[in-house]
């Protein structure tokens, strides 16, 4: 652990702790002025900066900026060098918008034709999936913005898709539905994972431990913060032990006070939270490192840059032997 962020959890009070690991607002993590730690600024997302207007409200207007192209058209390119400049392109958005993390790319395999965030997900294989959303989060990535890798794991369904349990092998579950999402950790190293609302193999993706902290943590070496999807978390305590950092949205002073009486009551170790705390503040550090705002929005360059990936996109079906 960094020095300074070591010192800075010494001087934080168990009530300021747990708030850290929830949200300020909808779109924010907590502040401490008293010890200087800004609130960090989260934006949906993977295809356009969806900036809200008011931090404060969950539905809201969003400030204008660029709309590119969707993860299916982006995949249909397989262009590795296209998809790192639209990250640089949409890491620019950020910082003139004020956003230190941006909440994409999605990499869910298109399991069903039915799946209505399908226009979302790259593809139905994990290998292109993995590789372009890799590139996508190293271009973001390089200009000091942070990305979040979603929606941690099994998420291939809209239906039921807060209470749905996904029953899949240990074979399966490895080659087709993670194998994207370990590409992605290992070549982008995304600064946050967000995870699922769906159980898995009878666990939610908020507290499963053998997803968020087995197989993130140990053995793929992630080292960022996984925080929820927005409302995912049924229990705050139990996902917190089983890895998840951050639960948004927030206010949610339930949470606070649930991880606060169960530290007290001993049946929370303190160190789980502080090792949530270091997590946390280590992302904060990096994204304070770059300055927000004071530039305008490279519109007509963008706009050329959406043009052409779509472009890139289209792809045409020849029909050999009358096969259409």
């Amino acid at each position: 652990m960094q020095p300074q962020i070591e010192n800075l959890i010494q001087q934080l009070t168990l009530q300021e702790k747990a708030a850290l690991c929830t949200g300020a607002t909808p779109w924010q993590t907590l502040a401490v002025e008293r010890l200087g730690l800004p609130a960090m600024v989260l934006s949906d997302g993977p295809h356009g900066v969806r900036r809200a207007t008011d931090l404060g409200s969950m539905i809201t207007a969003s400030l204008p900026a660029t709309c590119f192209p969707v993860a299916v058209a982006l995949a249909a390119t397989w262009d590795k060098d296209l998809l790192y400049e639209l990250g640089q392109a949409l890491a620019d958005e950020c910082i003139a918008l004020g956003v230190d993390i941006l909440l994409g790319p999605g990499i869910n395999m298109k399991r069903s034709p039915l799946c209505g965030r399908n226009f979302e997900y790259f593809a139905e294989d994990p290998l292109v999936a993995g590789e372009l959303s890799a590139s996508l989060i190293q271009g973001i990535q390089s200009k000091g913005i942070g990305t979040s890798l979603k929606h941690f794991a099994v998420n291939n369904q809209e239906s039921l898709r807060f209470t749905v349990n996904a029953i899949v092998d240990e074979r399966a579950l490895h080659e087709i539905y993670l194998t994207g999402f370990e590409i992605a950790v290992k070549q982008g190293n995304p600064w946050t994972v967000m995870c699922a609302y769906n159980r898995v193999n009878d666990y939610y993706a908020s507290e499963h431990e053998y997803l968020l902290t087995t197989v993130l943590r140990d053995q793929w070496g992630y080292d960022g913060f996984v925080m929820s999807d927005w409302g995912a978390v049924h229990d705050r305590v139990p996902a917190l032990k089983a890895g998840l950092d951050l639960q948004m949205p927030g206010p949610a002073a339930p949470s606070v006070k649930a991880v606060v009486d169960a530290v007290n009551a001993g049946t929370l170790d303190e160190a789980i939270l502080n090792r949530s705390v270091e997590r946390l503040l280590r992302i904060n550090e990096r994204a304070q490192a770059t300055t927000k705002g004071g530039s305008d929005l490279a519109i007509d360059a963008h706009h050329a840059l959406a043009r052409k990936i779509a472009a890139e996109g289209l792809v045409l079906l020849k029909n050999d032997n009358d096969l259409l």
